[in-house]
């Protein structure tokens, strides 16, 4: 993945967080939620796309019985 390409999604995702948090009226707490989950989301890409990570998709969950 190219750094332009980078910077685009990283700009697309601000952008998105702050129409959400400036033009959407909702209560502080779930602004919060939204804002944690995209930060948390935000960073788990960024380790996989510089190859921190490796492929989340390749994790399996065992079934408990």
């Amino acid at each position: 993945m190219s750094l332009i390409t980078l910077i685009i999604v990283l700009a697309l995702v601000g952008l998105v967080l702050y129409f959400v948090n400036v033009r959407i009226p909702m209560p502080a707490w779930l602004k919060t939620c939204i804002n944690v989950v995209a930060a948390i989301c935000v960073v788990m890409f960024l380790l996989q796309a510089f190859g921190v990570l490796g492929d989340v998709n390749a994790v399996r969950v065992p079934h408990l019985h």
